[in-house]
């Protein structure tokens, strides 16, 4: 969907499994490319620099960044919502405004997280016990990714906001180019100019830059009913309001899951580099289904958020039916090809067996539990395409902070062992499923009565 010269819209009125499918394949296409972004200078650090390098690039650093990228995320799932609901309703002037607050409020948090990150990160990398041999890199690589944050932020908006409308396609596209432009500067800065981390965090930058660039110049070129304008980038006080009701909520989820997963780190770490490193390379394996799952959650969430502004509510309950039984049966292969195959997987990152062994046995360890995590995707996505994301976070909040958390802190200290780290997540997990299983139905049944 570029030029909108159609006026029936397949989100709303096709054939459910296929336009989920349709919509479903270049998002996850799409994220696997912005994920090999990391990967890859993971990859090539782990293999000709060496596993503290790994553990600099993979470890505590990504863990950070992941927590704030995700909360921003979430906080710009809030102006996709939005935006979805005023194109099923076909309220141009809506769209616009929203449009021009999500990308000025892009820009505003990417200066101060620009800034904040560069004075704390040495601060909060000692804080999560880095190790001291992976420390020194770890800070210069985190500075320069902050330092590079605005690309990141402005393409996860930009690229939200199309998806919003249904163009699933053009994102995908920028995101193949630049990642094929980082695997080459990430050789170049390390094989050719040996830069080491700095090389490769410096590659990162400069590829998130384009894909920034392009996205911004699709939404000012490419749509009939929604078109950005440089200067009418400006906060609208109301619209902003809007979007952040249902981006904070997501936001605050998302951060909740860093946090714990910034803990976890910290427990990891004080098994030593090598486990810091296996755990690097772990958690870019099952990246790969985050990526899938999460794929599926950002499809239902647009197509409950349109048909939901249609006043389409049997095909929001019906696409929810369906994004399940599919998310079950792909992300259920790709688990069983991720035990199956982990082994040669981690040789991938490196050489060292000791790193190696301890990768697989997390893998292998914690990674079945992942399928129960499929219903927490998509309930929650279909619940905030709909506006609804107050009670969904609590349940997940009270998941992490009731559950996880307390088991970390107070129970893994006394058995101090890998497996005591990695048995919180299916404990939070399943606990989180049952209570938001229990409030989807409520609300359904709520819709229906409307």
């Amino acid at each position: 969907m570029t030029k909108e010269t159609t006026t029936k819209n397949q989100i709303t009125e096709g054939v459910i499994w296929r336009q989920l499918l349709i919509f479903f394949f270049p998002i996850v296409i799409g994220t696997l490319f912005q994920q090999l972004y990391n990967t890859v200078d993971a990859i090539i650090v782990g293999r000709f620099v060496g596993k503290q390098a790994l553990a600099s690039v993979g470890g505590s650093a990504a863990v950070l960044s992941n927590l704030v990228i995700g909360f921003f995320t979430g906080l710009s799932a809030g102006a996709t919502v939005i935006i979805s609901q005023h194109y099923g309703a076909k309220n141009k002037r809506n769209l616009r405004e929203s449009l021009h607050t999500a990308y000025a409020f892009s820009i505003i948090a990417s200066l101060i997280l620009a800034v904040l990150g560069w004075i704390l990160t040495p601060w909060l990398l000692t804080a999560i016990k880095t190790p001291a041999d992976v420390l020194t890199d770890s800070i210069l690589y985190l500075r320069i990714y902050f330092l590079g944050m605005i690309s990141v932020l402005i393409f996860n908006m930009g690229s939200g906001i199309m998806r919003a409308i249904g163009d699933s396609k053009r994102p995908l596209y920028y995101l193949i180019i630049c990642c094929l432009l980082n695997i080459v500067l990430d050789v170049v800065m390390v094989l050719i100019f040996r830069l080491g981390i700095a090389g490769v965090a410096v590659a990162t930058v400069i590829s998130q830059s384009v894909s920034a660039v392009l996205v911004t110049r699709a939404l000012m070129t490419s749509y009939d009913t929604m078109k950005l304008s440089l200067t009418a980038i400006r906060i609208s006080p109301s619209m902003l309001r809007s979007e952040l009701r249902i981006g904070f909520p997501s936001g605050l989820e998302s951060s909740m899951y860093g946090i714990t997963n910034i803990i976890i780190q910290a427990a990891v770490n004080e098994f030593g580099t090598d486990t810091a490193a296996a755990w690097a390379a772990y958690g870019k394996l099952d990246a790969i289904f985050w990526t899938v799952c999460g794929a599926f959650g950002i499809a239902i969430t647009t197509f409950s958020g349109q048909n939901y502004g249609a006043k389409r509510y049997d095909r929001v309950f019906k696409s929810v039916r369906v994004c399940l039984g599919m998310s079950f049966g792909i992300c259920g292969s790709l688990l069983i090809f991720l035990v199956i195959f982990c082994r040669p997987l981690f040789h991938i990152f490196t050489t060292d067996l000791t790193v190696v062994k301890i990768g697989v046995y997390m893998l292998r360890y914690i990674t079945p539990s992942y399928i129960v995590f499929v219903i927490i995707e998509i309930l929650s996505g279909a619940l905030r395409g709909i506006g609804d994301v107050l009670i969904p976070t609590l349940i997940t909040l009270g998941g992490v902070c009731c559950v996880r958390l307390p088991w970390i802190l107070l129970v893994v200290p006394r058995w101090h062992q890998l497996s005591s780290v990695m048995v919180s997540y299916p404990m939070s997990w399943m606990a989180t499923a049952i209570l938001l299983m229990l409030y989807y139905l409520y609300r359904k049944k709520h819709l229906k009565l409307l």
